[in-house]
């Protein structure tokens, strides 16, 4: 998975091609992933096993942080955000990830 600074580079390197971020944007938008990305990484830790609890914060913090991202961005990038974060939330159901469990 690497570390939270990698995920956030990963990240941030797509959504300035998916977005044409300016470099403003670019700096603002990696400060948000990387605290993003170390909350994730700590819920985590703090949930242990209890992956419905871990699930449920990590939700909420990528929530949060979605606001946050598209307050910095133009109309046109909101529209361009807006379907990125739907073609992943379907990416996540289809493999799995968006299914209730039985625990």
């Amino acid at each position: 998975m690497g570390t939270p600074e990698e995920r956030a580079a990963k990240t941030l390197t797509m959504l300035t091609e998916k977005l044409t971020l300016n470099a403003d944007q670019q700096t603002k938008v990696k400060a948000i992933l990387l605290d993003q990305n170390t909350q994730v990484a700590k819920a985590r830790e703090e949930a242990g096993d209890d992956r419905q609890a871990s699930r449920a914060k990590m939700m909420k913090i990528m929530e949060d942080n979605n606001v946050k991202i598209n307050a910095l961005l133009t109309d046109d990038q909101k529209k361009t955000y807006a379907s990125y974060l739907e073609e992943r939330k379907a990416a996540m159901q289809n493999r799995g990830g968006g299914q209730g469990g039985n625990n």
